[in-house]
């Protein structure tokens, strides 16, 4: 562990500065972290008075944040937690003004352009996608990834970022994304508190910066606790950057540079992450800057306070060791400024954060009010021509006297009011519904748009490219159809890599990239660890750098290692910045019927649930799963292919266009037309429901099989529900468990599709037992959808409306 500057005591670097320039420096920091500190006293009482609903804060972590800040250049990025603010406000990331908006949620994007108001505070983000889809200028701007609430979730999306300097550094085949990077100079930034190094995201992260040497700074803020839990009960030796000597690279090895300096000691924390970001920067090394004697002065949060859990002692040393207290101490002793100009500073600060608070409050408080006023008109004007006038200013009453109201307030008082009068119709109780409307509208697009971009660039809107055959076509196993589209692709778009578990030498596990990591090189198909979360950041990261990553998860039921990095952060990437920002990663894995409890799940509710924000591609062959490919990596949004794990060695018939030709995401496809039950299905038990098509029809039964593709977005031609105008009779074949993709399914039909009025019997769904599938095939026929289920079941609907020509089997 080389020397640090624990100890350092000296002055910053002033060679090229007079003292009067350095004294201007160090006199602007300490403004700056003055006005965050009032920034974060000031936000915790609105928070208690109940004008915020919580508050976080990065108060007692505003020196070493200044020291970071001097380190940020123009290209880099930073992924971090929320305790950032004066790092935040020292780049020019962010400020006062949008601060206090975002505490106050202003759904406004001009206001709080980190989330219009859908994020609790301290959670940051920049702007990296212009209004029509676009990408900006990320090599002319400084960066920050969309903060999540998960203290280490963002870790894995850190090491993505890191990632991609180190492909644009060494890959001169993209030298022409100029917009991205000049010549992988950038570094990625990460910030974590002490306790949240105890988790696995975390050091799965740490291992794999290390192992692919990549630019990744992360500065540990330790103050000793994670919430009320000192660091005895969470960190080996209580000391984070101890137990990770190992990770020191030595002559000859890789690994990480590793710092330890205190969090109240300007002088060194600069000298530190000038040296440590330097190195990094020009050699591509991973460096840890542990800062510790940390404090935390409001504790945690808003939520409770700290000296419930502190001893008087703690908090004696924590009073005498905050970091500006001792920035001031320096100072003065220093010569750089007298008590009285920083008095004055400091009473110049609080004046000017209060000024803004005030200013974004009014802001927000007078729209709403200007809206309540409307709304109060408008139902006192119906109150006028309807009997229930008194139960209506009432209702205007109690809004008016609304302490801090707020938009849920005025539109609840709209519905009421038109509950109360539902029996009448008359014009002003029209203009109510017409403002009730235009609202709806506005709160929509306020609260509840992009959880995909939606721009020009989304894969829904990319053109429809019929697959193509020569007459000469051979018949060949699906895994080579999968490896032809990639191969073109990959000769077409110099930005997609592919990365994973034995995805380079081998070519996956299934030989799907066969021979390309030798065609392509080692940058551009590359084999990792054993570490799904950090696989799906890795790509995360890349895409959100203007790369095409696919990132591959081997089997689909290790996707459960890699949930919260999903679910957390991918898919909720879009609708937390309101279009802000995209990470168009695909993530291919395989599943469905194989064998073991490991090797055979289909765990589609699941995926189902955490996933919104990523489309869900279930492609029933090789040929149906390259059309996917194809629009996927022509598109701007995330998605999940799951391609059959049985699939790779059935025959199939070679496009002509297999690089070129497209599936549309949402489309349902016919596979077989009938009259008298509609079954839906997708993937691998497709081909029995095919299977049982002949069986059925020598019972005389004709049934319409429908594939829908895609599961999100779900058929969004209706072919299930005009299907079922013909039928009456629904059947849904599903590997998963009861109630769990099959539920998704009927809701989309009868619920969505308006199916239920076109049924004549109970809609019946088969599907996986409860348990995972056992080993072995008798396993698999007794726990999963077998031909004889799903012959029977199809006989049963027919059975239950024509028992005298369907008798029941048995």
């Amino acid at each position: 562990m080389p020397e640090t500057a624990i100890n350092a005591t000296g002055l910053l670097n002033t060679a090229e500065l007079s003292f009067e320039d350095f004294k201007k420096i160090v006199i602007n920091d300490y403004r700056i972290g003055y006005e965050s500190r009032q920034a974060s006293l000031i936000g915790r009482r609105e928070v208690l008075t109940g004008k915020a609903k919580f508050g976080i804060f990065g108060d007692g972590k505003e020196v070493a944040q200044l020291a970071m800040a001097k380190a940020f250049k123009k290209g880099d990025w930073r992924a971090g937690y929320y305790r950032d603010q004066t790092f935040m406000f020292a780049t020019g990331m962010s400020n006062l003004n949008e601060f206090f908006a975002q505490l106050y949620a202003y759904p406004e994007i001009d206001k709080d352009p980190a989330s219009a108001g859908r994020q609790m505070n301290c959670h940051y983000a920049t702007r990296f996608i212009n209004e029509d889809g676009s990408w900006v200028n990320q090599a002319e701007t400084m960066n920050c990834s969309a903060d999540i609430s998960t203290t280490g979730g963002h870790m894995p999306r850190l090491l993505g970022l890191a990632y991609a300097s180190k492909l644009y550094r060494q890959n001169k085949q993209l030298e022409y994304l100029k917009k991205f990077s000049v010549k992988g100079n950038e570094v990625a930034f990460g910030t974590i508190g002490n306790g949240s190094t105890s988790e696995g995201l975390f050091f799965e992260t740490f291992n794999a910066a290390g192992v692919l040497q990549v630019p990744m700074a992360i500065s540990v803020w330790d103050d000793a606790y994670a919430i009320s839990v000192p660091a005895k009960l969470q960190t080996t030796k209580e000391d984070i950057s101890e137990i990770l000597k190992g990770f020191q690279r030595e002559k000859g090895t890789n690994g990480y540079e590793i710092y330890k300096v205190k969090g109240w000691d300007y002088v060194a924390l600069c000298e530190t992450y000038e040296r440590a970001i330097a190195l990094c920067r020009a050699e591509h090394v991973p460096v840890l800057i542990h800062v510790i004697e940390m404090t935390q002065p409001q504790g945690h949060s808003t939520s409770g306070s700290h000296e419930r859990y502190k001893s008087k002692e703690r908090l004696a040393w924590e009073e005498e060791h905050d970091c500006l207290l001792q920035m001031r101490k320096w100072m003065v002793a220093s010569a750089i400024a007298p008590e009285a100009d920083i008095d004055e500073i400091e009473a110049t600060a609080k004046k000017y954060v209060r000024e803004v608070q005030k200013q974004v409050w009014n802001e927000l408080s007078n729209e709403i009010l200007s809206e309540l006023n409307d709304a109060a008109r408008l139902i006192e004007r119906l109150a006028q021509e309807v009997p229930e006038q008194g139960e209506l200013l009432d209702v205007v009453a109690e809004l008016r006297d609304c302490v801090d109201p707020g938009r849920k307030d005025v539109v609840a008082a709209i519905r009421k009011s038109l509950r109360l009068t539902v029996k009448h119709n008359t014009s002003q109780k029209q203009e109510l519904i017409n403002w009730l409307a235009d609202e709806n509208v506005k709160n929509e697009k306020r609260y509840s748009s992009k959880l995909f971009t939606g721009t020009q660039y989304s894969p829904l809107n990319v053109s429809n490219v019929p697959v193509r055959y020569y007459e000469d076509s051979k018949a060949i196993d699906g895994r080579e159809i999968l490896n032809a589209c990639f191969d073109a692709n990959f000769e077409r778009d110099k930005s997609i890599v592919a990365f994973g578990e034995d995805v380079g030498a081998i070519g996956d596990v299934n030989q799907g990239f066969a021979g390309l990591q030798s065609k392509y090189g080692d940058l551009r198909l590359t084999d990792t660890g054993i570490r799904e979360a950090t696989i799906i950041g890795q790509g995360m990261g890349l895409a959100m750098r203007g790369l095409k990553p696919i990132a591959e998860i081997q089997y689909l039921d290790y996707l459960l290692y890699s949930i919260n990095v999903l679910s957390d952060d991918l898919a909720s990437l879009s609708y937390r910045t309101r279009g802000g920002q995209k990470a168009p990663l695909i993530v291919r894995t395989r599943g469905h019927r194989l064998e073991g409890i490991w090797h055979s799940g289909s765990p589609l509710g699941l995926i189902l649930n955490s996933m919104r924000g990523l489309h869900i591609c279930v492609p029933r062959d090789m040929t149906q799963a390259a059309g996917m490919y194809n629009v996927l990596l022509r598109g701007d949004e995330p998605a999940l292919v799951i391609e059959c794990l049985n699939g790779y060695r059935l025959k199939e018939r070679l496009p002509a266009n297999v690089g070129e030709f497209t599936v549309p995401l949402g489309k349902a496809e016919i596979l077989n037309h009938g009259t008298d039950v509609t079954v839906i299905s997708y993937g691998s038990t497709l081909r029995i429901v095919m299977e049982a098509v002949k069986e059925l029809e020598k019972l005389g039964i004709s049934i319409e099989v429908i594939d829908p593709q895609t599961l999100y977005p779900f058929d969004t031609d209706n072919v299930c529900g005009n299907s079922l105008k013909k039928t009456s009779k629904l059947l849904i074949v599903d590997e998963d468990l009861p109630g769990a993709a099959s539920a998704y399914i009927l809701q989309r039909v009868i619920e969505d599709q308006k199916g239920y009025y076109s049924l004549d019997v109970q809609p019946k769904t088969l599907t996986g037992k409860e348990h995972r599938p056992p080993y072995g095939s008798d396993g698999g026929y007794f726990s999963k959808p077998s031909l004889d289920d799903i012959i029977e079941a199809v006989y049963s609907l027919m059975n239950e409306t024509d028992p005298h020509k369907y008798p029941a089997i048995y």
